[in-house]
């Protein structure tokens, strides 16, 4: 959200304070300087460049929204604008700092006991720990009420058993918060890697996210103790509200991996010279610019408004919905078309547009599709749920 190429038609930058402007620079300055010039190379190699890991938590990114426990406590516009200015990098990027933060963290800091939470959120808050969250499983994806994986009470503590899928961090974490059936309903509980009954696989050959580790977890008879146990976790709804950070987190990244698809068209449109004028100076062009910036400031205003709402307390879970699936399908819209207006060059890894546009395949579909969303706000409008569960 900068005046830059007039991208800021709005001038959203007028209502962001000194603080969270920067905030921002310090995390696009990283970004611009340690991020960017790897991702290509990392993209073709599908592997996550270990070494920022540490310039992250430098600059306080894992766990910012967390007040005390070494973390920052930004605002939540701060913490939407450190999500836009890494996913402005790659996708996979702020997905990283999303499940260590908004996912693994918050799961510790909202359910956890006083002792989880002042051992591990200082050690994940600087990059000493990795965590991941193990929700999704191979046959639940849109429906995890009806996951299989169980733990089951014994005389130490807890059993262990099941299996999850689509992990973020699966194969790189040392702390993993794994939601599980109980005799008394679903829990959370810490499993920290590696430990016996623990397998973990890679996914491989993706085309989306290929800079994330990406894996399945297999739980074979697992002993957890029961220190082990978020003890405030109750059900399903305590996942979600975890979900609910990232999603909040999302509707402000893909506002930035918009922003770098724009930003790389404009200029190849000013510069691609055809029938003796630039293709910026032909009318066709121009619309296609016109409605993708427009969408673009719609984006950042429904991103604005959500952490608004955040910070008075009167943010609700349709309004993230609303946010998530909109912004995400307006982000991914936006790279298609300037794959389009990039012409042939568009298909090429020197340009950033289309590698933009097949992350945010994967982003449209994870953390709730737009379906899903959309029925969440049909409930929220009618009070009928138009779905099971």
């Amino acid at each position: 959200m900068e005046n830059s190429n007039n991208q800021d038609m709005l001038a959203i930058e007028r209502l962001l304070s000194v603080e969270e402007r920067q905030i921002r620079d310090s995390v696009r300055d990283f970004v611009n300087a340690e991020i960017v010039p790897i991702t290509k190379q990392h993209f073709r190699d599908a592997i996550f460049p270990e070494y920022v890991v540490k310039g992250m938590a430098g600059l306080g990114i894992f766990g910012a929204h967390i007040d005390g426990y070494g973390c920052a406590g930004v605002s939540p516009v701060g913490y939407g604008l450190i999500m836009q200015e890494l996913e402005k990098a790659d996708s996979a990027i702020r997905s990283f700092a999303s499940v260590q933060s908004s996912l693994a963290m918050t799961a510790i800091w909202l359910h956890g006991s006083e002792e989880q939470k002042n051992h591990w959120l200082p050690l994940m808050a600087e990059g000493k720990v990795i965590g991941a969250f193990a929700l999704t499983e191979p046959d639940h994806g849109s429906d995890p009420g009806s996951m299989t994986t169980f733990a089951s009470p014994n005389t130490k503590g807890w059993i262990l058993n099941g299996e999850k899928f689509w992990i973020t961090n699966a194969s790189r974490a040392n702390v993993i918060v794994v939601w599980a059936k109980t005799p008394d309903g679903i829990k959370a509980f810490i499993v920290e890697a590696p430990v016996k009954g623990l397998s973990v696989s890679e996914i491989k050959n993706k085309l989306s996210l290929r800079i994330s580790s990406t894996g399945s977890l297999a739980f074979e008879n697992i002993q957890l103790s029961n220190d082990s146990i978020l003890e405030k976790s109750k059900g399903l709804s305590s996942a979600l509200q975890c979900l609910n950070y990232a999603r909040f987190g999302i509707a402000w990244g893909v506002m930035g991996a918009a922003e770098a698809c724009l930003t790389e068209t404009l200029n190849y449109t000013m510069q691609r010279t055809q029938f003796s004028r630039p293709i910026a100076a032909y009318q066709l062009v121009q619309s296609k610019l016109a409605d993708m910036y427009t969408e673009l400031s719609v984006g950042q205003l429904l991103a604005y408004q959500i952490a608004d709402n955040k910070r008075s307390g009167t943010l609700h879970h349709s309004q993230i919905s609303m946010a998530k699936y909109r912004n995400t399908q307006t982000a991914l819209d936006i790279a298609r078309t300037c794959r389009d207006l990039l012409g042939a060059s568009g298909v090429l890894d020197d340009f950033v547009t289309m590698r933009h546009m097949m992350n945010l395949e994967a982003v449209n579909t994870y953390e709730g599709t737009r379906h899903m969303h959309q029925l969440a706000i049909g409930k929220h409008l009618t009070g009928i749920a138009a779905f099971d569960g």
